[in-house]
């Protein structure tokens, strides 16, 4: 089935993101490089809540995670505070147990309506199916920030 495989992928990416930031301090998880506008812990915070904008908040469902780790990621929004251990272990458990969840609410077929949206790249996305194409696309774009930081904490 489709999901599943579109959930693998993006396990693929977050677990390729938490490799190549396994051995970083906490300190250059929240580190803002010189040039950006935020850091490793908010594109991983980001990720989780991106996804949950786009596939349950657009299909009128409640975040499968709590909204501590949906608003302060929100696209615009850039680091507020400085994300201690516990939070940084929480973002990272979110980045696995997320897709997981919603491959299983989607294949129990929650996502009935879906108010489309024109994304900051032009793509328009109508329905669940089109949001978890572009949830993909978005890791990817993010794994880059993610790499580039990484060079310069």
């Amino acid at each position: 089935m489709l999901i599943e495989s579109q959930v693998a992928n993006i396990l693929n990416v977050r677990t390729y993101l938490l490799d190549q930031i396994k051995d970083f301090s906490v300190e250059q998880l929240n580190k803002i490089p010189d040039g950006f506008n935020n850091n490793i812990i908010w594109n991983l915070g980001h990720l989780t809540s991106a996804m949950q904008g786009l596939c349950y908040k657009r299909s009128g469902l409640k975040p499968a995670v709590e909204e501590q780790y949906v608003e302060p990621f929100i696209p615009g929004s850039k680091p507020e505070k400085y994300y201690n251990e516990e939070d940084v272990n929480a973002i990272k458990e979110l980045l696995l147990s997320s897709p997981l969840k919603l491959q299983d609410d989607y294949q129990r077929g929650i996502f009935q309506e879906y108010t489309t949206v024109t994304t900051r790249y032009n793509v328009t996305l109508s329905n669940i199916d089109e949001a978890i194409d572009f949830v993909l696309f978005h890791e990817g774009l993010h794994a880059g920030y993610v790499m580039a930081m990484r060079k310069l904490v």
